[in-house]
């Protein structure tokens, strides 16, 4: 990190905000039968959302695999999907396919607003700006201002105190925070509950894509392996707590593989998100990543 980079860093986790400018998909989804195309389609329940409440719920294929996380906000009658940029073009063309066959009417939303994720303290007052829409996340508040208000909100956030983040401070904080990103933490071959995320699924709901291979994963007791953390003291060595490295037992059997790294300035410590095989998940187990120890982690690392 550079001078400025830390500075941030650190009036983020002592207490201060900091907000984050990026491309996200927001689509929206209204009709009469809305709700019953959708609960086919998603992992969560859509029948239990109330009006201005919000949800998170995956998309997976006929296999149980990911093609998207995504958080639902209901206002009214009318669905507000919220997801990455990487899989925007998935939710989209999967909820519009239903467009000819019923009341069921999709938007893409997405060119319409500007996405910020703000990391602020529980103190801290939110920001507002006309025609904005707000998703409460575990680690972090996303907000879609208006293209049209997207300086005024700027402004707003600056005479709050907040600070802008960059690329690798994000990364730093999104680490910390046990946040999964598509393309690198997960993609379609990811089995959904793979991911260990709260709330992800409901396992009451009706039939919907992918069900049946979520469902038996879940009543026979586990998954094979799941998304956690592993930490090691710095500095890491050379091929050991690198992305894409394999993590093995001490006795040589294979336990998982890195798929996010970054250095923890609050922490000293190199961490990382993983997917860790079931009988190693226990955080505390030690393990190892090329020739580097390491241990086993819940997330998130921080909160």
């Amino acid at each position: 990190m550079d001078d400025l980079t830390e500075e941030n860093y650190r009036k983020i986790r002592s207490g201060g905000s900091g907000f984050y400018e990026q491309k996200r998909g927001l689509i929206a989804v209204w009709g009469k039968e809305a709700i019953q195309f959708l609960d086919g389609l998603i992992s969560n329940d859509m029948k239990t959302l109330e009006d201005g409440a919000q949800m998170l719920a995956a998309f997976p294929n006929a296999q149980g695999r990911l093609l998207a996380v995504v958080r639902v906000l209901r206002q009214g009658d009318r669905f507000l999907f919220e997801t990455e940029e990487a899989t925007k073009e998935k939710v989209f063309n999967n909820l519009f396919r239903f467009t000819f066959a019923g009341d069921f009417f999709v938007e893409d939303l997405s060119e319409s607003y500007i996405y910020f994720e703000l990391f602020e303290t529980s103190e801290s007052v939110p920001p507002a700006v006309a025609g904005g829409l707000t998703f409460a996340g575990s680690a972090s508040t996303a907000y879609f201002a208006p293209s049209d208000k997207t300086d005024e909100f700027i402004q707003t956030l600056a005479s709050s105190g907040a600070v802008e983040i960059s690329d690798e401070l994000y990364e730093t904080v999104r680490i910390e925070s046990g946040v999964p990103k598509y393309g690198v933490d997960m993609d379609e071959t990811t089995i959904v509950p793979e991911l260990g995320l709260e709330g992800l699924i409901s396992y009451n709901k009706g039939c919907y894509i992918g069900q049946e291979i979520i469902a038996r994963i879940h009543f026979r007791g586990h998954v094979a392996k799941r998304l956690t953390g592993v930490l090691s003291e710095p500095p890491a060595v050379p091929g050991g707590l690198t992305q894409g490295t394999e993590l093995s037992t001490h006795d040589g059997k294979n336990a998982g593989r890195i798929t996010s790294v970054t250095f923890s300035p609050k922490l000293d410590k190199n961490i990382a998100l993983a997917f860790v095989r079931y009988d190693y998940l226990a955080a505390g187990t030690q393990l190892i990543s090329g020739d580097t120890p390491v241990t086993v982690a819940d997330l998130p690392f921080l909160n």
